[in-house]
Order: structure tokens, then sequence, then C-alpha cells
């Protein structure tokens, strides 16, 4: 009974939380603070009030659109919420109440915001991987999951790989395949996670990225060329990794012998 008491607690606060990861991921792009003005509606600007800021219950009672003008909110809001919520759950399950479990929740809130604003807008705010970096390094310092030395190795390992990839397509193709966001991205990531960390997140999003290109291209015939962004293939290869990436790679090294 306790344990879900705990929980139900955890994923209350994981909705909050994604409340405010719905307002970075729709004000970052656009240069607006984050905490002034409050909540508005995107089509008539009227506040909205605290009573209709309820994550999820909310756009369910009002039915996807404003109390005063009518407008309709995405489904993104309350599924945003919805998976902050059940990411917090699942990260204290796993790893418990610790530092280490709120800045690996905090990491996956930022891959959240990443992932959105990246399918939306094709870039990677700076003001959320460059002081990521700095915060997932001095991190090493102070938790016991990766040491500083593993931290370091990451940060040079990651934005080096990618950026010897974008060089090398771009000698080839004379195109820029991949954008600077996604090189300092992945940089943050070896911050936070270690070099073990960037190495399992690379492969695992170049599979997925390459399964969902296969079907997308399968889809639309093949017959042009679609941009697909990078981000949301390395947030998912990351947060694959904080949950499952070492039972993943004993069953790989397992299976290789």
């Amino acid at each position: 009974m306790w344990p879900l008491v705990v929980n139900f607690w955890v994923l209350l606060v994981g909705l909050a939380i994604g409340s405010f990861l719905n307002v970075c991921i729709y004000r970052l792009p656009r240069s607006l603070s984050l905490i002034s003005p409050s909540s508005m509606c995107p089509g008539c600007k009227t506040p909205i009030p605290f009573y209709d800021n309820v994550p999820i219950l909310s756009y369910f009672w009002l039915r996807g659109r404003c109390r005063f003008c009518g407008a309709g909110f995405s489904l993104r809001y309350p599924v945003v919420e919805l998976v902050s919520g059940l990411f917090a759950v699942a990260v204290f399950d796993r790893y418990g109440f610790s530092w280490e479990s709120l800045f690996l929740y905090g990491l996956i809130g930022a891959l959240l915001v990443i992932t959105f604003i990246d399918i939306d807008h094709q870039i990677i705010p700076d003001v959320i991987t460059l002081p990521g970096i700095v915060i997932g390094f001095l991190a090493s310092f102070l938790l016991g999951y990766i040491t500083y030395q593993e931290s370091l190795i990451g940060i040079i390992l990651g934005g080096g790989l990618l950026l010897s990839v974008a060089w090398g397509y771009y000698l080839l193709t004379k195109r820029e395949g991949m954008g600077g966001g996604d090189i300092k991205l992945l940089a943050m990531l070896g911050a936070f996670l270690g070099w073990k960390g960037v190495i399992f997140t690379i492969l695992a999003a170049s599979a997925i990225g390459t399964l969902v290109g296969i079907a997308v291209a399968l889809r639309t015939g093949g017959g042009r060329r679609l941009a697909i962004p990078f981000g949301p293939f390395i947030s998912l290869g990351a947060i694959l990794n904080v949950f499952f990436g070492t039972q993943i790679i004993e069953w790989y090294v397992a299976l290789m012998r």
C-alpha cells in the first residue's frame, strides 16, 4: 500500500512538471520568458485560470478547447504531462529516492523538451544543451553512477563522434546532414551518461532512426527526400540507456560468446 501512495504522489509531481515542460516546448523556440506572463491561450491571449490548468484533467474537461474563445489545444499537452508523470514514477522505482534519480529525471525532462522542439522547429536549443554539459560534468563529482573521467571522455567522445560523422557526410555529399545541435546534445549526454552511455545512445539512435526512415520511405514511396530530425532518436536512445542500457549490453555480450 505504501509504495502505491508514494508512486501516486510522484506521479502528481511528474504531471505538474510535465505542464512546465509544455511551457518550455512552446516558449523556448520563440525566445519567450518561461516565467512571465502566466499561461495563456495562444489564440485569444487570455490568461488561463488555475482551475483550467490542472494537468490532463483540464484538457479533457474543456474538451481540448479554450474556455473563452473556443480555440483548440493540441493533444500533445496532456501527452507530454502523462509521459512526464510516468517517467517520474519509472525513474524513482528504478533508482530510488536519491540525487541520482533527480538528475536522471531532469535529464529525461530536458530530452522531452528537446524532442518536441526538434520535431516542430528542427532546432535543439543551446540554452538546454550547453548548461546541460556543465551540469552533467559537475554532477559526476557528486554522484556515484559515473566518474568525472567517464563524464569528460563522454563529452569529448559525444561531441567529437557526431562532429566527425557530420564532416564525413559533408565531404562525401557536399550537403549538411547533421546540425550542430545534435553534436551538442550528444556531448551533453556524454556528460550525464559517460562514454559507455554515448556509445549505446548513438547505436540505439541509429538503429531506431534507420527503422523509422525505412518505414517513412515505404509509406511515401521513396520518391522524395524528407528531412527527419535526429534529435528525437538520440533522446530515445539516451532514455533507453537510462533504464535498460546495462541489461541490453550484457545480453548482447552474452549473445556474442
